[in-house]
């Protein structure tokens, strides 16, 4: 058994919180295990949780269209959350449930070490980076402890705020662009 396949059964079993009362599914991380960059969103919705795979609603549509934008395929990404259950009607997760998964997280980014994270959205902004305002970070690399983060918005905020899918698209392109160039051993600009 992988270490991964292990990860994945811890979060299916899991009862840290209380968020695993309210499930149907537990929804770990999916995709490429040797994927040179991993996107890590904000929590399941209720699509996520009746089928216990993650970005398989609306905003997974949309994180599909972006990344075939970029030239990306589901099949080679490695897609995640910061939080594994669904929390009820789709509330924002609370700091003790953001903690309870964060070996989780903690674990797929360690086995996986991808050269770069794309954090989706405020929710795993806050809970990596200890971020607050995503729009002065949007679109640039972070730095931290050795490791690369590029931050965007969540597929999700698409669905509220409609000009925000090219905005989203555009940073997949630069996002691309930025793995490509660590691909080749370049070095990249980067915020501390």
């Amino acid at each position: 058994m992988s270490e991964l396949t292990n990860v994945r059964n811890m979060v299916i079993s899991c009862t840290n919180c209380d968020l695993c009362k309210s499930r149907t599914n537990a929804v770990p991380g999916i995709g490429n295990e040797e994927s040179d960059v991993i996107f890590v969103g904000e929590a399941p919705g209720r699509n996520e949780d009746l089928q216990g795979k993650p970005f398989v609603g609306t905003a997974g549509q949309i994180l599909s269209e972006a990344l075939e934008y970029a030239g990306f395929s589901r099949d080679e990404v490695y897609i995640t959350n910061v939080v594994k259950c669904r929390p009820p009607n789709n509330r924002q997760p609370q700091a003790e449930e953001r903690s309870s998964c964060k070996p989780y997280l903690s674990k797929e980014l360690e086995i996986i070490n991808p050269k770069i994270i794309c954090i989706l959205g405020n929710t795993a902004y806050n809970s990596l980076l200890d971020g607050s305002a995503i729009t002065k970070n949007r679109g640039k690399v972070i730095k931290n402890k050795d490791k690369l983060y590029f931050v965007t918005v969540h597929p999700a905020a698409v669905i509220y705020n409609p000009s925000l899918r090219q905005v989203l698209k555009d940073d997949f392109v630069s996002l691309a662009g930025i793995l490509d160039k660590l691909r080749k051993g370049i070095n990249v600009e980067y915020s501390k």
